[in-house]
């Protein structure tokens, strides 16, 4: 959440300057765009990590209303009613710049009603019921995108050539300049599961070093299949082919083994307070900063930023103004944790 607000600030996108081309700073900063498409930055991994960890939070969240005595049907209904809401809010963002209703749902919030449903539907299930069902939305999306037989985009993966911007334009929706398709819920779906299964994990009564194992192991797994895939299926982000989806669930499992073992293995706790508070209110702080929260913060800051660092340069006062927006983004959700304010479907 952290680095997905740093992106309506421009910070990385001012050090990805032509101007510093060839710098460490500029190299840096690369991995924090998108792929233009066969390939993997660390930027392609904000959503999948996003995808993963709310369905970490699942099992404890299912805990947690059972415990404060809450019936299958109300939870069940508060499911389905919480899917409803992301995938408004998550179309609704597109509505906002034109002003006019676009009927759009790339965006990370009306992915995640799908995934968030769908994993809730089979959560109960035995692990490799799960397992299963996630390896089988992944292999159906591979059979579609191979299979198509519309004249024109039955190109399983070039740019605008595909099911995935074909269904997009039957209801108006194509995203033709990023490529983006809202199919890609159905596969990245798999991250959300995957997501449920490490999070009953934790929750089981196994060691602390069993539990770090399994999640390292899985994670090897996905990287030595999906990047192994690679040759076959290319792993592209934009259309979450099964290689993407796979690779980036690897690196999931093993960023959750890390924090895992330094958080709750290692006890070094206090320095996650910088980003937990961010974490705290998700849904708030990127409706904040998507509806133009950050534009409006930057704006009345530009002339002071301006008059005080003009004399470095545009550049780096451009910078040093996004990364003050960045900061006055994080003191919203410190403030707000601090008095115990959450925002929460």
């Amino acid at each position: 959440m952290f680095l997905l607000i740093a992106e309506f600030t421009h910070f990385f996108s001012f050090l990805h300057d032509p101007a510093l081309e060839g710098s460490f700073l500029y190299v840096f900063a690369e991995q924090f765009h998108h792929h233009p498409w066969n390939g993997l930055r660390f930027w392609d991994l904000i959503q999948p990590y996003f995808m993963f960890i709310v369905g970490v939070a699942m099992p404890y969240s299912l805990a947690n209303r059972q415990k404060r005595g809450h019936s299958q049907r109300q939870i069940r209904g508060h499911a389905v009613q919480r899917a409803f809401l992301l995938l408004f809010l998550g179309w609704a963002l597109y509505c906002i710049g034109p002003g006019k209703i676009e009927f759009r749902f790339q965006n990370v919030l009306a992915q995640l009603s799908v995934t968030y449903l769908l994993a809730f539907l089979v959560m109960k299930k035995k692990p490799w019921f799960q397992i299963g069902f996630s390896f089988l939305l992944i292999a159906l999306t591979e059979v579609i995108y191979r299979g198509f037989w519309v004249e024109g985009f039955n190109h399983a993966f070039i740019p605008n050539e595909n099911f995935g911007t074909w269904l997009d334009l039957q209801y108006g929706g194509a995203d033709l300049h990023g490529h983006w398709v809202s199919f890609n819920a159905i596969p990245t779906t798999a991250h959300t599961i995957w997501g449920v299964l490490a999070g009953q994990l934790l929750m089981s009564q196994r060691t602390a070093a069993q539990k770090l194992k399994i999640l390292i192991i899985a994670g090897v797994i996905g990287l030595v299949i999906g990047y192994g895939l690679n040759p076959i299926t290319p792993i592209i982000k934009r259309i979450s082919t099964s290689s993407f989806v796979i690779a980036s669930g690897g690196w999931a499992f093993l960023t959750l083994a890390f924090s895992y073992w330094l958080i709750d293995m290692k006890k070094r706790q206090k320095w996650s307070i910088f980003f937990r508070v961010v974490g705290m209110n998700p849904l708030f702080i990127y409706l904040f900063a998507h509806v133009g929260g950050a534009v409006f913060i930057e704006a009345i800051l530009h002339p002071f930023t301006f008059a005080l660092f003009g004399w470095m340069g545009t550049l780096t006062a451009s910078i040093l103004t996004s990364a003050i927006v960045l900061f006055i983004l994080w003191y919203i959700c410190q403030w707000l944790h601090k008095h115990k304010i959450y925002f929460r479907i």
